[in-house]
């Protein structure tokens, strides 16, 4: 049974969907995702408390399970996301070799866009070859403003 939960963020709303097991979907409002109308569970409401915890500081990973839906090289890929450690960046070409297919830049940056757990698969961790902010599904201002979060929190000199 799904259920869901709407949050209020530093960054504007999002919507946390579980199946009751894992996580499926964590957006901000707005997105490609219509808020859904399930009543929350105690996953959403967990979820929900540890994102409190990221945007005040007081958590830099999360102890959650994870269901996105998607394919096989797509899973491949967030699982790679989730290892770059709070406050890292890695670049698409760098995700693509660590995944063991160099050449499939262009997939891994569509893969990434269409990551279902934006934070909890840390998405925004990733940069251009050159240090560049590039797209983020929830917009290029929540990329920088996450980025700098994470920065601040590990007392490091945040990157116009």
């Amino acid at each position: 049974m799904n259920a869901a939960l709407q949050l209020e963020t530093p960054l504007g709303g999002m919507t946390l969907l579980s199946d009751g097991e894992g996580l499926l979907s964590a957006r901000f409002d707005g997105g490609p995702m219509a808020p859904p109308s399930f009543p929350p569970d105690a996953l959403c409401v967990q979820a929900a408390a540890q994102l409190r915890e990221y945007f005040n500081g007081q958590r830099t990973a999360f102890d959650l399970p994870l269901h996105p839906i998607g394919t096989a090289f797509q899973r491949q890929v967030w699982a790679a996301l989730l290892k770059i450690p709070y406050g890292e960046t890695r670049s698409y070409g760098e995700i693509a070799r660590a995944i063991g297919n160099e050449k499939a830049v262009r997939a891994v940056g569509q893969a990434i866009h269409r990551n279902p757990l934006l934070i909890l698969i840390p998405c925004h961790r990733v940069l251009g070859a050159d240090g560049s902010l590039t797209g983020f599904a929830a917009g290029l201002e929540r990329k920088k403003a996450l980025l700098a979060l994470e920065r601040k929190q590990l007392g490091m000199r945040s990157e116009e």
